[in-house]
């Protein structure tokens, strides 16, 4: 049984990606499983859990749509995660979110002696939860998805520096809300 090498997995991809963009529903839904994951964890950084579900229908709709666009000049993963930024953050911005999200009777337990790691991602999660709007987005973008500051700027709309003080402040934000 030969195991898949990187190129293999790479050349596979890119024959579904032509295939898909050709209307082959097979090949679109390899792409999907390969890629759900990624995009369901974004949403519900990005949108909230109570969201993620539509919002990731909607990404992967609009990757169907826009297929054809994919030029194939960075990775399909790249591009993707483009897609569903962009979209995650309109749908944000129609929703006319206020700067920072109103979580009902969700309290963040002091830290104990020792945290199992299910209990700390919960802890980060809820406290991540808490940021200002403004300063998740680029917490989420940053330390999460690996974006520069110069990217989340063009994303957001927003200057490199600001990008840079709100990754500050919600670092500042995170850390008091787990130390606390």
């Amino acid at each position: 049984m030969a195991d898949l090498h990187p190129s293999t997995e790479v050349d596979a991809e890119t024959a579904d990606i032509a295939r898909a963009s050709r209307g082959d529903v097979d090949a679109y839904e390899r792409l999907y499983r390969r890629h759900v994951a990624r995009v369901s964890a974004l949403a519900r950084w990005l949108v909230g859990p109570d969201e993620a579900e539509d919002a990731v229908q909607d990404v992967w709709v609009r990757v169907w749509q826009k297929l054809g666009t994919f030029a194939g000049q960075s990775a399909f993963s790249t591009w993707l995660h483009r897609v569903a930024v962009n979209l995650m953050l309109r749908r944000r911005q129609r929703a006319g979110r206020n700067a920072a999200r109103e979580i009902q009777g969700l309290e963040i337990d002091p830290p104990a002696q020792a945290r199992s790691e299910p209990e700390l991602k919960i802890a980060i999660e809820r406290a991540v939860d808490q940021l200002p709007d403004r300063a998740r987005r680029v917490f989420v973008l940053h330390d999460m998805e690996g974006f520069k500051h110069e990217e989340i700027a063009d994303l957001l709309g927003i200057d490199p520096g600001t990008s840079r003080s709100q990754l500050h402040r919600a670092r500042m934000l995170l850390r008091g809300h787990l130390v606390a």
